[in-house]
Protein backbone atom coordinates (compact mmCIF):
# COMPACT_ATOMS: atom_id res chain seq x y z
CA UNK A 1 0.00 0.00 0.00
CA UNK A 2 1.34 3.52 -1.24
CA UNK A 3 1.82 6.03 1.65
CA UNK A 4 -0.86 8.17 -0.26
CA UNK A 5 -3.49 5.29 0.41
CA UNK A 6 -2.47 5.53 3.81
CA UNK A 7 -3.73 9.12 4.67
CA UNK A 8 -7.01 8.94 6.59
CA UNK A 9 -10.05 9.62 4.31
CA UNK A 10 -12.01 12.82 5.47
CA UNK A 11 -15.86 12.68 4.78
CA UNK A 12 -17.32 16.56 5.51
CA UNK A 13 -20.54 17.39 6.77
CA UNK A 14 -21.21 21.36 5.11
CA UNK A 15 -23.92 23.05 7.04
CA UNK A 16 -22.30 24.26 10.41
CA UNK A 17 -19.19 22.13 10.10
CA UNK A 18 -17.96 24.17 6.73
CA UNK A 19 -20.82 27.08 6.50
CA UNK A 20 -22.28 29.27 8.67
CA UNK A 21 -26.16 27.98 8.44
CA UNK A 22 -26.73 31.59 10.31
CA UNK A 23 -26.33 33.43 7.14
CA UNK A 24 -27.76 30.92 4.75
CA UNK A 25 -30.49 32.84 1.87
CA UNK A 26 -32.38 30.41 0.36
CA UNK A 27 -34.47 29.83 -2.45
CA UNK A 28 -38.31 29.17 -2.06
CA UNK A 29 -37.78 25.56 -2.17
CA UNK A 30 -35.31 25.84 0.96
CA UNK A 31 -32.19 25.17 -1.13
CA UNK A 32 -29.34 27.80 -0.07
CA UNK A 33 -28.40 30.20 -2.27
CA UNK A 34 -25.47 31.40 -1.02
CA UNK A 35 -23.57 31.56 2.63
CA UNK A 36 -20.64 32.32 4.60
CA UNK A 37 -18.08 30.05 5.17
CA UNK A 38 -16.91 29.06 8.77
CA UNK A 39 -13.68 31.20 9.71
CA UNK A 40 -10.80 29.05 8.79
CA UNK A 41 -12.75 26.13 6.80
CA UNK A 42 -11.79 27.37 3.18
CA UNK A 43 -8.24 27.11 4.45
CA UNK A 44 -8.46 23.94 6.25
CA UNK A 45 -9.94 22.30 3.79
CA UNK A 46 -7.62 22.94 1.01
CA UNK A 47 -4.82 22.25 3.46
CA UNK A 48 -6.24 18.85 4.05
CA UNK A 49 -6.39 18.57 0.02
CA UNK A 50 -3.03 19.92 -0.73
CA UNK A 51 -1.26 17.21 2.02
CA UNK A 52 -3.04 14.06 -0.08
CA UNK A 53 -5.97 13.45 1.98
CA UNK A 54 -9.08 12.06 0.07
CA UNK A 55 -11.95 14.32 0.98
CA UNK A 56 -15.53 13.19 0.42
CA UNK A 57 -19.21 15.32 1.43
CA UNK A 58 -21.59 13.53 3.31
CA UNK A 59 -24.27 16.29 3.37
CA UNK A 60 -28.51 16.70 3.68
CA UNK A 61 -29.95 18.54 1.75
CA UNK A 62 -30.34 20.40 -1.87
CA UNK A 63 -26.96 19.18 -4.82
CA UNK A 64 -27.77 22.88 -6.05
CA UNK A 65 -26.82 24.25 -2.31
CA UNK A 66 -23.57 22.68 -1.90
CA UNK A 67 -22.47 23.47 -5.33
CA UNK A 68 -24.09 26.98 -4.56
CA UNK A 69 -21.80 27.51 -1.27
CA UNK A 70 -18.42 26.09 -1.72
CA UNK A 71 -18.35 26.44 -5.26
CA UNK A 72 -16.98 30.35 -5.46
CA UNK A 73 -14.20 29.50 -2.62
CA UNK A 74 -13.22 26.67 -5.17
CA UNK A 75 -13.99 23.63 -2.09
CA UNK A 76 -16.95 21.90 -4.25
CA UNK A 77 -14.34 20.88 -6.51
CA UNK A 78 -11.45 19.57 -3.90
CA UNK A 79 -14.32 16.69 -3.11
CA UNK A 80 -13.50 13.06 -4.86
CA UNK A 81 -17.06 11.96 -4.04
CA UNK A 82 -20.21 13.49 -2.79
CA UNK A 83 -23.12 12.07 -1.25
CA UNK A 84 -26.12 14.27 -0.84
CA UNK A 85 -28.74 13.48 0.61
CA UNK A 86 -31.18 15.07 -2.55
CA UNK A 87 -29.80 12.27 -4.69
CA UNK A 88 -29.06 9.08 -2.17
CA UNK A 89 -32.64 9.40 -0.88
CA UNK A 90 -32.24 9.48 2.39
CA UNK A 91 -30.70 11.88 5.34
CA UNK A 92 -28.06 10.80 7.88
CA UNK A 93 -27.86 8.92 9.86
CA UNK A 94 -28.99 6.26 7.64
CA UNK A 95 -25.78 4.42 6.76
CA UNK A 96 -26.45 4.55 3.02
CA UNK A 97 -25.23 8.55 3.30
CA UNK A 98 -21.89 6.96 4.48
CA UNK A 99 -21.54 3.87 2.65
CA UNK A 100 -22.73 6.19 -1.23
CA UNK A 101 -19.54 8.41 -0.11
CA UNK A 102 -17.38 5.17 1.10
CA UNK A 103 -18.22 2.85 -2.16
CA UNK A 104 -17.62 5.85 -4.85
CA UNK A 105 -14.01 6.13 -3.19
CA UNK A 106 -13.23 2.47 -4.04
CA UNK A 107 -13.27 1.76 0.04
CA UNK A 108 -14.34 -1.47 1.33
CA UNK A 109 -15.26 -2.02 5.50
CA UNK A 110 -11.33 -3.59 5.81
CA UNK A 111 -10.69 0.09 4.71
CA UNK A 112 -12.60 2.32 7.58
CA UNK A 113 -10.30 2.22 10.06
CA UNK A 114 -8.48 5.07 8.21
CA UNK A 115 -12.15 6.95 7.83
CA UNK A 116 -13.27 10.03 9.89
CA UNK A 117 -16.17 11.97 9.30
CA UNK A 118 -16.47 15.69 10.69
CA UNK A 119 -19.60 17.02 11.15
CA UNK A 120 -21.28 19.28 13.83
CA UNK A 121 -24.61 17.02 14.07
CA UNK A 122 -24.61 14.34 17.58
CA UNK A 123 -26.79 12.52 16.01
CA UNK A 124 -26.91 12.79 12.35
CA UNK A 125 -22.63 13.03 11.47
CA UNK A 126 -21.55 11.07 14.82
CA UNK A 127 -24.14 8.48 15.34
CA UNK A 128 -24.45 7.30 11.66
CA UNK A 129 -20.59 7.23 10.94
CA UNK A 130 -19.76 5.53 14.34
CA UNK A 131 -22.38 2.67 13.45
CA UNK A 132 -20.75 1.99 10.53
CA UNK A 133 -17.16 1.50 12.53
CA UNK A 134 -15.63 5.41 10.95
CA UNK A 135 -13.59 7.48 13.42
CA UNK A 136 -15.36 10.79 14.25
CA UNK A 137 -14.47 14.31 14.79
CA UNK A 138 -17.39 16.49 15.75
CA UNK A 139 -17.37 20.07 15.47
CA UNK A 140 -18.84 21.88 18.52
CA UNK A 141 -19.07 25.61 16.82
CA UNK A 142 -22.76 26.49 16.13
CA UNK A 143 -25.58 26.82 18.98
CA UNK A 144 -27.81 25.62 16.56
CA UNK A 145 -27.36 22.03 17.61
CA UNK A 146 -27.97 19.84 21.13
CA UNK A 147 -24.29 20.08 22.51
CA UNK A 148 -25.03 17.05 24.70
CA UNK A 149 -24.27 13.19 24.02
CA UNK A 150 -27.89 11.61 24.76
CA UNK A 151 -26.91 7.62 23.40
CA UNK A 152 -23.14 6.06 23.69
CA UNK A 153 -22.98 6.08 19.69
CA UNK A 154 -23.11 9.84 20.08
CA UNK A 155 -19.83 10.06 21.73
CA UNK A 156 -17.42 11.42 19.19
CA UNK A 157 -13.82 10.36 18.96
CA UNK A 158 -12.37 13.91 19.07
CA UNK A 159 -13.89 17.02 19.57
CA UNK A 160 -12.72 20.51 18.10
CA UNK A 161 -14.54 24.04 18.48
CA UNK A 162 -14.06 24.82 14.66
CA UNK A 163 -13.12 24.05 11.14
CA UNK A 164 -9.32 25.63 11.48
CA UNK A 165 -8.41 23.20 13.92
CA UNK A 166 -9.07 20.26 11.99
CA UNK A 167 -5.55 19.79 9.77
CA UNK A 168 -3.63 19.84 12.88
CA UNK A 169 -5.98 16.69 14.51
CA UNK A 170 -5.64 15.12 11.16
CA UNK A 171 -1.89 15.33 11.04
CA UNK A 172 -2.09 14.14 14.60
CA UNK A 173 -4.18 11.12 13.79
CA UNK A 174 -1.86 10.72 10.67
CA UNK A 175 1.33 10.35 13.13
CA UNK A 176 -0.35 7.83 15.41
CA UNK A 177 -1.62 5.84 12.38
CA UNK A 178 2.01 5.51 10.84
CA UNK A 179 3.48 4.87 14.64
CA UNK A 180 0.71 2.05 14.64
CA UNK A 181 1.53 1.06 11.10
CA UNK A 182 5.30 0.79 11.76
CA UNK A 183 5.07 -1.51 14.36
CA UNK A 184 2.62 -3.70 13.14
CA UNK A 185 4.48 -7.48 12.38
Amino acid sequence: MTRARRRIVVLLDCGDTLADEGTEVKDERGATLRAELIPGAERAVKALFRRGHTLALVADGFVDTFRNVLGPSGLWDLFSARSISEEVGVEKPEGAMFTRALDALGLRPEDYRRVVMVGNNLERDIAGARRLGLATIWVNWAPRRRKTVERPDEEPDYTISGPSELPRLIARLERAARHRYSRAP
